[in-house]
């Protein structure tokens, strides 16, 4: 699959995307939501994991913007972040995301998650 992770926390984000590559996944990274949205027009994922709180854009907006464009309308939006209140959960889903995954997670609900059909 091709996968999108964008998460400021740089090691974080790093040593998720080694341990999906080692899955097999394509991963791309990206640390900011502006970056982020440029990354996945370019690259079309098939996934993208997003954190809520990043330094520019939030995740909310950068959900809300990659399905106004056409060629990220139909990626799997999925949210990963420390935000794990209800109202948190009501916020990604009114932005787009198809699910919200609170952090720190396992392994094993991730890829569940990434195996869940739309």
């Amino acid at each position: 699959m091709r996968l999108l992770l964008v998460d400021d926390d740089i090691d974080a984000c790093t040593t998720l995307a080694e341990i999906l590559e080692s899955l097999g996944h394509e991963v791309r990274t990206a640390h900011d939501g502006a970056s982020a949205i440029d990354l996945a027009t370019a690259f079309v994922p098939e996934v993208v994991l997003c954190d809520i709180g990043l330094p520019d854009l939030d995740g909310y907006q950068v959900a809300r913007r990659l399905r106004a464009q056409p060629v990220t309308s139909a990626a799997r939006l999925i949210a990963l972040t420390g935000y794990g209140q209800d109202s948190d959960r009501k916020n990604a889903e009114r932005a787009g995301f198809d699910l919200h995954l609170a952090k720190p997670i396992r392994l094993e609900t991730l890829t569940a998650a990434l195996g869940t059909p739309r």
